[in-house]
């Protein structure tokens, strides 16, 4: 493959800008700049010299293949991070014969290719820079850190187990067994079913933390909505006026809430209206109201919004003495906000807490497969009969699809839309 490089660190001004080199020419390209290699997995200060002119002095890091990231030959260069050291130093490196910018994600993905990571840790490491919240990173890093491919692995050699069972049942169909090997075989798929089935229940709560909540503020006209959603933001995200229906759309302010990721949304008083405009705002306000993952409820009126159990009754305004059902908040003095979010944390903790390991839907469905090979299975197995082929072969199905969940097979379709998630440089 060529020799890729590309800057790994946010472009812009910085402290370090970290610029990486990957392939077969990768020590080649160091030798061109600073004469010397540091020794592998050492670090060195050098000078970079391109052409006899001096770029910059770098910290220079010698990774041998098999040792690196992309298990290839690789070289990074700890530079300065201005705009005009990696800009020349980029240059140097296009002018070698050989080398070549990276594409999103493309180390990445010889990383993966070279088997230093799987495809759950692919996705796992897509989420962690993705990543804007403590649960996110805590998720994330699970993924990365192979979690979900251990547990994988494990699920494929109770598989394998049970297949040898079987296969010897085959093999030896004219000959005495010496004992029978279904019951190993029923307790092995029946803990299989109940571990899929945990995993597939998960997985929406998994997506939601990566994906977030959202959280519509309701109430009727200047029920003190755009204020409050102002308090808990910690700026004038919003328009607030004594005149009522003063917010016609949907504004949106995403917060870390309890290491959740958590969008509110300050939308318009719901009342009767003849204006146009207004009534637009309402309507969009209903929708989206409707949609939204909680509901935080000011006043008491009927707002034509169908209420949950979980969503939160506030009375605002409490310190004009405004009396009303639900927690007391102010979102002019924040008395009662930080008791407010506690509250927001805890309903939706708790509608993530059944989270587990598999967190994508691609995940689930690799899982439902697997499933419902081992419960058809299970019934070829209770029916008795000449059916242990009819078992193996379901249970290959099985294997087949915990091979797809961590990248053995089939995912050449996947791979385009996790990698362009990448930024350059990864």
């Amino acid at each position: 493959m060529d020799t890729i490089y590309a800057l790994a660190t946010a472009p812009g001004r910085a402290g370090v800008a970290v610029v990486r080199v990957s392939g077969s020419e990768a020590w080649a390209a160091c030798r061109r700049l600073c004469g010397s290699l540091p020794g592998p997995r050492r670090a060195a200060i050098r000078p970079l010299r391109d052409a006899g002119e001096l770029i910059d002095e770098a910290l220079v890091l010698v990774f041998e293949a098999g040792a690196s990231f992309t298990g290839e030959a690789s070289v990074e260069f700890q530079t300065h991070g201005s705009p005009a050291v990696v800009s020349r130093l980029l240059a140097a490196l296009s002018g070698m014969d050989g080398l070549r910018a990276a594409e999103a994600g493309e180390f990445t993905r010889r990383a993966l290719e070279n088997e230093r990571l799987d495809l759950a840790q692919v996705e796992g490491l897509a989420d962690l820079i993705d990543a804007e919240t403590e649960a996110q990173r805590q998720q994330a890093l699970q993924g990365f850190t192979g979690a979900l491919s251990r547990k994988a692995e494990d699920w494929r050699a109770s598989l394998l187990r049970a297949a040898a069972l079987l296969e010897a049942t085959i093999d030896f169909a004219d000959e005495e067994v010496p004992e029978d090997v279904s019951p190993e075989v029923h307790e092995i798929l029946a803990d299989l079913v109940t571990s899929f089935r945990t995993e597939i229940a998960g997985v929406g709560a998994a997506e939601q933390i990566r994906h977030g909540f959202e959280v519509a503020i309701v109430g009727p006209p200047n029920a003190g909505k755009s204020t409050l959603l102002n308090r808990l933001s910690g700026r004038d995200a919003a328009i607030t006026s004594e005149i009522a229906g003063t917010t016609r759309d949907v504004i949106e302010v995403r917060m870390d809430v309890g290491g959740m990721p958590v969008t509110f949304l300050d939308t318009a008083g719901m009342r009767e209206t003849e204006d146009e405009i207004e009534s637009l705002g309402i309507d969009r306000a209903r929708k989206r109201a409707e949609a939204a993952d909680l509901r935080i409820i000011l006043g008491e009126d009927d707002l034509g919004v169908e209420l949950r159990e979980e969503d939160v009754r506030v009375a605002a305004k409490c310190d004009l003495g405004v009396v009303g059902s639900g927690l007391p908040v102010s979102g002019e003095t924040g008395e009662g906000v930080s008791e407010l979010l506690s509250l927001v944390s805890d309903v939706l903790a708790d509608r993530v807490s059944g989270a587990g390991t598999a967190t994508r839907l691609r995940h689930a469905e690799a899982l439902k497969v697997s499933s419902e090979a081992l419960e058809l299975a299970q019934e070829w197995l209770y029916s008795g009969g000449d059916s242990a082929e009819l078992v193996a072969e379901n249970l290959r199905v099985a294997i087949r699809a915990l091979d797809s969940l961590v990248g053995r097979i089939g995912v050449e379709d996947v791979l385009g839309e996790i990698f362009s998630s990448f930024c350059i440089g990864k």
